[in-house]
């Protein structure tokens, strides 16, 4: 573990922050805990994604599975670790908010084709498959107080049903709805529910929660029958893939460990073993698949271990083996 963890402190600036706050459990005033965040803060990469988000809404969400939607890239700035008080987070966390629906949930700009059951027009609207990804963000943030947060959360979280969250639109978006049988749970959009309703500490423990996991367990028990709304845990669910964008073994992982009282479940269990395997021997992780839109960082290429990859199976794996001793 020394070695690993010696790669991980030679990392980006963004690796070397997370590891010594998640993996070594330094606090926040820690001397190398704060020049590592002020690295972080100031590196090129990072402002180049908090530019960009800036413009939020920034552009049409054409499909959820677009990696490089700035949807994701505000994401990928929440598990960072970055902050609503971090310089130029403000902006961008007032433009979110700007855009609630009055039933709650936050808004993002997409166009649903009328050959789809959408309108055909470029409108704001939200989906389960994109709003929980706001409420997780701006969580994540460290605004999971904030009224607004809690509202969205609350309208989100009584979606779901007894096998979990279904395809659900916002009323702008007409009859759409995904390919699939109307009583099917959506796995993609259960997974990011979940992700969302884990930084939310009074929805952690909850009924709908336990519902959402259990479907996602499963449906990986019953992986080779059922494949609801074409969502698969074959050979490519099973691909290590960053950043945590679509349903995979590592994205689903990573969520259900953050539930305390997952910490036995043999199926998750299953699942984590398969994760483990694919590490190196000095336990770090190299991608079998990545997003063309992330070329740029450590994490979008296989030829080698990537550093971010690695600190986030290593954050799996150690809530799934010592429990999640602060679940978010």
């Amino acid at each position: 573990m020394d070695n690993l963890t010696n790669r991980l402190l030679n990392g980006p600036p963004w690796v070397q922050y997370r590891t010594r706050v998640d993996l070594l459990s330094q606090p926040e005033s820690h001397p190398q805990v704060l020049a590592a965040r002020q690295a972080m803060l100031a590196h090129p990469q990072v402002k180049g994604l908090l530019a960009e988000l800036a413009g939020w809404p920034c552009r049409i969400l054409t499909g959820h599975k677009e990696a490089g939607h700035p949807l994701h890239k505000l994401t990928l700035v929440a598990d960072l670790g970055l902050r609503s008080s971090d310089l130029g987070m403000a902006d961008i966390v007032a433009r979110i908010m700007e855009r609630q629906s009055p039933d709650g949930p936050f808004q993002v700009l997409m166009n649903i084709p009328k050959a789809y059951g959408g309108t055909g027009k470029d409108q704001l609207a939200w989906a389960l498959c994109d709003a929980p990804l706001l409420v997780y963000s701006l969580a994540r943030f460290g605004l999971e107080r904030d009224g607004r947060v809690q509202s969205a959360a609350k309208h989100l979280a009584g979606l779901v049903r007894e096998n979990g969250w279904p395809c659900a639109v916002s009323p702008e978006l007409g009859k759409f709805r995904g390919l699939g049988r109307k009583d099917d749970p959506c796995p993609y959009a259960t997974l990011v529910m979940l992700k969302a309703l884990s930084q939310m500490p009074e929805w952690r423990d909850s009924d709908a929660c336990r519902t959402g996991a259990e479907a996602l367990l499963t449906l990986w028990s019953q992986r080779r029958e059922r494949h609801p709304y074409m969502f698969f845990a074959g050979t490519d669910f099973c691909k290590l893939k960053a950043p945590l964008v679509w349903y995979d073994i590592l994205h689903v992982t990573d969520v259900l460990t953050r539930f305390s009282w997952l910490f036995r479940d043999a199926r998750l269990q299953e699942m984590v073993g398969i994760v483990k395997s694919k590490a190196g021997e000095d336990g770090a992780f190299t991608a079998e698949s990545v997003w063309k839109a992330w070329s740029g960082w450590d994490f979008g290429q296989k030829r080698e271990p990537s550093p971010w990859l690695t600190l986030l199976a290593q954050q799996m794996l150690k809530r799934a083996e010592e429990g999640p001793i602060n679940p978010a």
